[in-house]
């Protein structure tokens, strides 16, 4: 039985048995004879093995280099794999660096100042520079209306720690009665805001005290305060300031943007929404307003309000209107309006009635019909008309009225200056209706009345003239002589200036000049003018007026030495009832008186008007209520701009 050896699992194995084969082959013994078919088995076995063992060899190099191939793409696809997500990721955060790009772009050109703006606006704060007002002079120069540094007090109701306490004191200190100390204590407590004022313009002394205190979050600032530097004076002109300094009456209203100036600008830099010290810096400067220089002589103003007064109260009327014209420029040195109060007490106002109330001008407006009728060729002084002391208008018409005179008389004769300066209503109108209604109202509008004077004062009235077409029956007959159309005092006034002013209209002013920030004076333009009438008909007119004067109406309007010109007016004043008699069944009058002096060159033209003189006393009259005052005021004109007395004749030796 043969044994037979396990099959090798390796190359290995077969190799060595190959070898031991071999190896016993070999070792043979030597008394044995070679035999060579074993001896071709033999090498025919050694063959075969070693070609079995060269193909194992060759196995096992494929296999080291299969293994060796695929360990290597293994390693080629991870480096390539992370390689590719490395761009991947590249290429995501370009797009997302260029896409922040773009919208930044985007942002800084749609929005870019904007966000600039608020930028700024978190770290900055910008404080405004108030301009100094312009001063108001009168035309001597001297300061009528100032602006000066004051001292306010405010607090911030943030920094208050106990604002009942706070307003308690504060009240106590400025004088505050319970209400004012109540509302600053509501005030105190509302921290939502970080400023309210405890009070404006504070005495200084007081303000010191307080402030002395350091009293938490109550502090001081220095604010710009309109100070009228005569008191009252001239207020009716010059008018007044609201508490920030805007004017909001008279010049100071109508010359606002003049006299406010323009506002300069400061910056400062914030921290946490507080100044840094030392960050301030000033952007634009603050250039202050144009001084006013006024056509209104302070001393003369200063006397006029008070002769005015004296006349209201002694004839203890309700109120008066005083005007004081420069005949040839039109300038106004003196306006002044009284007004009796509720309280029984008249004052001078600080409102200019005699710019913004009108009424029916009476007797004053004879002075125009007649001149339209001497201007017109229809009438001379000399012309004489049978003038009754009763007459009928439109008798026979549902529109008939009874006229009268002033004083009964009979038929009578009178001339053109017997008319006027005896004041005659139905001569007036017998003269004027040959002149004609149309005609008549053109020579009225020419005179100034039924529009403003051209001042372009605040709340100026124009009165009322109607069109002749639309007046109603008997004012036909009495627009001649002052009833159905209405003028201020102003105008009243500056009518009568164009006889006074050799024909020719000229509309009043108020500023003379102004002064820039540089220190130019630079004068106002002359008022608007226009010839009314010839320089004759103005002299015929002004010849009539002396006549008023010195034998008619107005002889309590002569001055002692100087001729003088005018002409009276007593009108009644329509009542609530829209009737000249009241409920009550009273009436009540203006009384004017309207002249200019020197006669024979007249450097100035005065108007006194009193509203509500004593119906019951016989100085209710133009030529007893007005006139002395007058007298009075061309007195002090003479003497304030140094009349030549010697001008013309000396006036007339009439006992007033």
């Amino acid at each position: 039985m043969t044994t037979r050896r396990p099959a090798p699992t390796r190359t290995r194995t077969k190799v060595q048995s190959s070898r031991s084969t071999r190896s016993r082959a070999s070792a043979k013994p030597a008394s044995k004879k070679p035999d060579p078919k074993k001896d071709a088995k033999a090498s025919t076995s050694r063959s075969t093995s070693a070609v079995r063992q060269k193909e194992s060899s060759r196995r096992r190099v494929t296999n080291k280099k299969s293994v060796s191939s695929s360990e290597h793409h293994d390693r080629v696809w991870n480096v390539g794999s992370t390689r590719r997500r490395f761009r991947w990721m590249a290429g995501v955060a370009l797009a997302l660096l260029v896409s922040l790009m773009g919208k930044s772009a985007y942002i800084q050109v749609a929005h870019g100042s904007g966000l600039q703006a608020d930028g700024v606006a978190q770290r900055e704060s910008t404080t405004k520079i108030q301009a100094a007002r312009g001063t108001i002079f009168d035309r001597d120069g001297n300061e009528m209306a100032v602006t000066l540094p004051a001292l306010s007090l405010y607090a911030d109701p943030r920094a208050v720690t106990d604002p009942a306490a706070t307003a308690h004191l504060l009240g106590q200190m400025l004088g505050f009665d319970a209400s004012a100390e109540t509302e600053l204590a509501n005030k105190l407590a509302k921290k939502a805001t970080s400023f309210v004022y405890v009070q404006r313009f504070v005495n200084q002394d007081v303000a010191d005290a307080i402030l002395s205190l350091n009293l938490a979050g109550v502090n001081g600032i220095s604010e710009p305060q309109r100070i009228q530097v005569a008191g009252g004076l001239a207020t009716n002109i010059i008018g007044r300031t609201d508490p920030f300094g805007v004017g909001s009456t008279g010049l100071e209203l109508q010359y606002d943007k003049v006299l406010s100036g323009h506002d300069g600008s400061m910056v400062r830099e914030l921290l946490k929404g507080r100044s840094l010290p030392g960050t301030s810096r000033i952007v634009e400067q603050a250039r202050p307003g144009t001084d006013l220089v006024l056509t209104i002589d302070r001393s003369m103003q200063f006397q006029t309000e008070q002769l005015l007064l004296a006349r209201v109260n002694e004839l203890s009327a309700k109120g008066g209107n005083a005007v004081i014209l420069d005949t040839k420029t039109g300038e106004v040195l003196a306006i002044a309006s009284v007004r009796r109060e509720s309280n029984g007490i008249a004052e001078v106002t600080s409102a200019n009635l005699a710019a913004v109330e009108s009424y029916e001008p009476g007797s004053v407006a004879k002075v125009f019909s007649i001149a339209a009728t001497i201007d017109t060729g229809v009438g001379t002084p000399e012309s004489v008309y049978e003038v009754p002391g009763v007459y009928i208008f439109d008798p026979d018409t549902d529109f008939a009225k009874t006229i009268y005179d002033a004083y009964p008389h009979e038929l009578e004769p009178m001339s053109l200056r017997d008319i006027i300066v005896h004041s005659s209503n139905i001569g007036t109108l017998m003269a004027a209706s040959e002149v004609g209604s149309p005609k008549l109202h053109d020579y009225l509008s020419e005179f100034g009345f039924g529009h403003q004077t051209g001042l372009e004062f605040p709340g100026e009235s124009a009165g009322v003239l109607k069109e002749a077409k639309n007046w109603r029956g008997s004012e036909n007959a009495t627009v001649s002589y002052g009833y159905g159309f209405s003028s201020t005092s102003l105008q009243l006034a500056a009518a009568v200036n164009v006889v006074a002013n050799r024909g020719v209209y000229v509309s009043p002013k108020f500023v003379k000049s102004t002064i820039d920030e540089k220190g130019s004076l630079w004068e106002t333009p002359s008022g608007q003018t226009h010839r009314v009438i010839s320089e004759a008909t103005a002299s015929t007119m002004t010849d009539l007026l002396a006549g008023v004067v010195c034998e008619g109406t107005g002889v309590r309007a002569q001055v002692d030495g100087i001729a003088v010109a005018g002409k009276t007016g007593t009108s009644r004043k329509i009542q609530a009832n829209g009737t000249y008699i009241s409920d009550s069944g009273l009436r009540s009058y203006f009384a004017t008186f309207v002249g200019f002096l020197p006669a024979a060159d007249p450097q100035v033209t005065i108007l006194v008007s009193i509203d509500e003189p004593d119906p019951s006393s016989r100085d209710r009259f133009g030529g007893t209520a007005a006139a002395p005052a007058f007298a009075k005021l061309a007195t002090m004109a003479i003497h304030e701009r140094s009349i030549d007395p010697t001008i013309g004749d000396s006036g007339c030796r009439v006992t007033k």
